[in-house]
């Protein structure tokens, strides 16, 4: 893992912006991750602070008091010199059940027609291989996940709905992700995945993270009646695999 050139900046009074290049990669992400985990350490008081890491970005707010910034940019600065480049958080790959029926998948014929497949090939596609989480947010729980292959990319709709489905499964530009709430949005919905990826009663409320995983596994419509189910009355078993084993 390399250095990169980062810049930082005020983000209001109580905050900290600290952006990498521009870029969808892997690698900038894991620096961003080996950094946060480099942080916690120095910060001697954790709980004072919060850290927001997504793509090419990592927000520092300070939960209490405002924020020096000339002082700590200096020894942000040091600090990122001074990392090991070791990620020490464990990362799981997640695999979760879409059902690509037209029922749900309100979009799949408009997006294979456009995208010049088969609706078959579009599945495929989209379920062949894992995808990383590089941010979550927009709505609590709100996966932005990249890694789609080039030939599912397609530009966000013209107008976007009022109303998308909780767990409506999208794609727009390079990303795919899962909608965890009823929300108004504009991406295209090419199928539902029937489990809750936000609960505000369970700890953590959001079981996935930045830096984690997911692999799409399609499913029936009644095995997506069965998911549901279990997911709603806490039987449903993650199908998860550690990655840094």
């Amino acid at each position: 893992m390399s250095d990169f050139p980062i810049s930082i900046k005020p983000f209001g009074s109580n905050a900290i912006l600290i952006e990498w290049p521009k870029q969808v990669s892997t690698e900038i992400l894991e620096d961003i991750l080996s950094f946060t985990d480099a942080l916690k350490a120095k910060l001697s008081s954790l709980k004072e602070w919060e850290t927001i890491s997504a793509y090419n970005s990592l927000t520092l707010i300070s939960k209490e008091q405002p924020i020096s910034f000339s002082s700590l940019e200096k020894q942000l600065k040091q600090w990122y010199l001074e990392k090991t480049n070791s990620d020490t958080s464990t990362k799981v790959l997640w695999r979760l059940p879409v059902c690509y029926d037209p029922v749900f998948g309100i979009d799949i014929a408009e997006v294979a027609n456009h995208l010049k497949m088969s609706e078959e090939t579009l599945i495929k596609q989209h379920t062949q291989k894992p995808y990383t989480i590089y941010g979550i947010g927009f709505l609590p729980g709100f996966m932005y996940l990249g890694g789609l292959p080039k030939s599912l990319e397609i530009a966000r709709r013209s107008i976007p709905r009022l109303k998308v489905e909780k767990g409506a499964v999208g794609l727009a530009g390079k990303q795919t992700g899962i909608y965890p709430q009823q929300s108004p949005g504009g991406w295209n919905i090419i199928g539902n995945c029937p489990i809750p990826i936000f609960d505000i009663e369970e700890s953590p409320p959001c079981f996935v993270k930045v830096g984690d995983q997911v692999q799409f596994y399609q499913v029936s419509m009644g095995e997506y009646d069965l998911r549901k189910i279990e997911a709603n009355v806490g039987i449903f078993k993650l199908q998860k695999t550690i990655l840094d084993a």
